[in-house]
């Protein structure tokens, strides 16, 4: 099927769908819109320096540390 005709079939299925689905819908596509999202540089550094601060702080653990950890359980 090409995009045309699926982009049709979803316009006319969406036409008539109820309100559960039709929020369903919506739902699923807002939550794929909000991932594709690309965030500002300025803000991909200051989530760069916040990791950075959080390792000098010792927020973090390395994946040794949470695999000796896990294996005690």
């Amino acid at each position: 099927m090409t995009t045309v005709a699926i982009r049709k079939k979803l316009v006319d299925y969406l036409s008539i769908a109820d309100d559960k689905k039709l929020k369903a819908v919506y739902t699923l596509l807002e939550d794929d819109m909000k991932d594709s999202e690309r965030i500002s540089i300025t803000d991909y550094n200051k989530e760069i320096d916040i990791s950075l601060d959080d390792i000098k702080k010792g927020k973090v653990r390395s994946h040794e540390d949470v695999s000796r950890i896990s294996n005690k359980w």
